[in-house]
């Protein structure tokens, strides 16, 4: 398919099948998110993977109880740094001296972009970091249509429920966003064979 043959074909699935995601789709998409674009590349959030059944379940009520939860084949939680640290930029200077075979000394000109993020509150710094989470999750849904895999952006849950249950808080985490990933189930979800609705170009863009 093209990309927007692709983009026109997905759509927030509301009900999901259960059948299982093939693993290959499901690391290709996961990829693509790592790939994805982020500020000065820190990517400050992680993504949790999910397929285990037992745990969805725990997970659903924490999430209005929607059925894509346990419907999913994987779920995925992107969840945020709840800081950015001296550390934890170091640590990123580290790897890319490494990876690129440079000195860490010869990156002091790049890393003096992360001084005014470094001086910020640790909420400040926490809802950049989310607002990079959502970057990743729109190259996820992206990847996964043209995977043909369905995907449900969700902001609908209760974050201090859901990291309580998974133990985030005590790995610097908080969670953001859900996507659970799977196949759309057509007898059972209303939007399935729904036109796909957006406003005109004329309306949407502005050239100036």
């Amino acid at each position: 398919m093209s990309i927007l043959t692709t983009l026109n074909w997905r759509y927030a699935t509301k009900r999901m099948t259960g059948g299982i995601v093939p693993q290959e789709k499901v690391d290709t998409i996961l990829e693509a998110i790592r790939l994805s674009a982020s500020s000065l590349g820190l990517q400050p959030f992680n993504v949790i993977v999910i397929d285990n059944p037992e745990l969805k379940s725990k997970i659903q009520p924490t999430a209005y109880n929607q059925p894509q939860i346990v419907e999913s084949s994987h779920l995925l939680i992107f969840a945020a740094w709840d800081n950015v640290t001296k550390e934890k930029v170091d640590t990123y200077m580290a790897q890319i001296a490494s990876e690129r075979g440079v000195s860490v000394e010869s990156l002091a000109g790049f890393r003096a972009n992360f001084e005014g993020i470094l001086n910020r509150s640790a909420e400040e710094n926490y809802q950049w970091a989310a607002r990079q989470a959502y970057i990743a999750l729109g190259t996820g849904l992206v990847a996964a249509a043209s995977e043909g895999v369905d995907a449900t952006p969700m902001e609908g849950f209760n974050p201090a429920a859901l990291d309580e249950l998974l133990g985030l808080k005590e790995k610097g985490l908080r969670s953001v966003l859900l996507m659970p990933l799977g196949y759309r189930d057509v007898e059972k979800d209303f939007l399935a064979s729904a036109k796909k609705v957006r406003r005109s170009k004329e309306d949407f863009f502005i050239h100036l």
